[in-house]
């Protein structure tokens, strides 16, 4: 997904002119046929990959998760931050080599990481900590193979006026101003080591496909693009929203419900799948399923679930 990134953004440019990604962002344009393959996301895993954390003869560990791809038949994984030791530290040298040694072993490929941040508050310290730690982890990302880091715009919520809690009442535009100098210093940093800045829209400052793409926009870095959750759009047609935003997709999280809530409406995996393939997607679409409260969750059945979905539409599709 680099490379695709990187080659059909300048394709059209002489050969003797020096390829810069700091040329204007605009969406990726689609080329050949679409190709998509849903993988897995390990914070499905959350409950218990904490529960390892807290007590290792517990839970499920990022290996236990590996292995959980290998008996589906899941081509790719998203390692997140949170799980590897010492987070938020990066991984010690012998734990990135064990985690890779161990993909490689079972044919799995690493499609990506991500960090906690909060790029919408106005304390210019936190926003200054999340561009170290997303830094840091573009670095991990690099060590661990991984083309692409997840980050979130910023967790305050807002009402239809003004940025409330942390950003003390700021303007949306302003809020969105500070937030897209954050994210280019981190595409910037990206840049050098090959890993694209995703940005999530997580339910917070993102609630729309306009405002994803605005804030791209902003931003205007070819190494920053999309991730696109697609239970995190909150308007009265998400769909609609998700087709806006395929071509600015370098990653995914595929939700089982769209609103990521069990009173919103389950998922129509027929008609998201028909949306990826018409927009041109080629790469992973990460399934990211949740808790949302229910005691008698199981990561396992609900990913297996959706992943057979996933791939029936994709054949319907074919």
């Amino acid at each position: 997904m680099i490379n695709r990134r990187h080659f059909l953004r300048f394709a059209t440019l002489s050969p003797f002119v020096s390829v810069s990604a700091q040329a204007a962002y605009s969406p990726l344009p689609s080329t050949g046929r679409a190709r998509f393959t849903p993988t897995l996301n390990a914070y499905s895993f959350l409950e218990q990959l904490n529960a390892n954390i807290a007590d290792s003869s517990k839970g499920i560990d990022l290996f236990g998760v590996c292995d959980f791809c290998v008996k589906h038949d899941i081509e790719a994984v998203d390692l997140t931050g949170y799980f590897f030791p010492g987070y938020p530290k990066a991984p010690s040298d012998d734990d990135i080599a064990r985690i890779k040694r161990y993909t490689h072993d079972r044919g799995i490929t690493i499609s990506g990481t991500g960090v906690k941040n909060d790029f919408a508050t106005a304390d210019k310290a936190v926003r200054a900590e999340g561009v170290a730690l997303t830094k840091l982890w573009i670095e991990v990302a690099a060590r661990l193979g991984a083309p692409v880091v997840r980050v979130f715009a910023g967790p305050q919520q807002k009402n239809p006026k003004d940025w409330q809690g942390a950003a003390g009442g700021a303007s949306r535009d302003e809020v969105e101003k500070w937030m897209a100098e954050a994210l280019r210093e981190c595409a910037e940093h990206g840049e050098k080591f090959g890993v694209i800045v995703a940005v999530q829209n997580h339910g917070d400052f993102l609630t729309t496909g306009p405002e994803h793409v605005s804030l791209l926009q902003r931003v205007d870095h070819a190494w920053c693009g999309a991730l696109v959750d697609t239970g995190k759009y909150f308007t009265t047609d998400p769909y609609a929203d998700i087709a806006m935003m395929v071509p600015h997709a370098v990653n995914w999280q595929i939700k089982e419900t769209i609103g990521s809530s069990l009173k919103t409406p389950p998922a129509d995996f027929k008609k998201l799948a028909k949306i990826i393939h018409d927009g041109g997607y080629r790469g992973f679409v990460p399934i990211e399923t949740l808790a949302m409260g229910r005691k008698d969750y199981d990561p396992a059945a609900e990913v297996v679930k959706v992943l057979a979905a996933m791939r029936a539409a994709i054949v319907e599709l074919k």
